[in-house]
């Protein structure tokens, strides 16, 4: 398993295994974020979709997701 340092917790971490996103910001969230953040991040965005009656086939709704990744694992500002 590939170890890297995760910039959402600062820790050294195992790296994620498989895909997370399309594009660009699947691929810096690979880059730099550990397996447990992301797993964190999954059970969040259940609850994100849930609170905000997200439905995914709205553009709109993907866009407030994808922001709402942004900001729980980079932190407001730095996406």
């Amino acid at each position: 398993m590939t170890d890297i340092t995760c910039v959402r917790c600062g820790k050294t971490g195992h790296a994620i295994h498989g895909p997370t996103l399309p594009g660009e910001l699947g691929q810096r969230i690979l880059d730099t974020i550990c397996e447990e953040c992301w797993t964190l991040w999954k059970r969040q965005q259940t609850q994100v979709i849930n609170h905000f009656h997200l439905d995914l086939r709205d553009p709109e709704a993907r866009k407030n997701l994808t922001q709402q990744t942004e900001t729980f694992l980079f932190g407001a500002g730095k996406s």
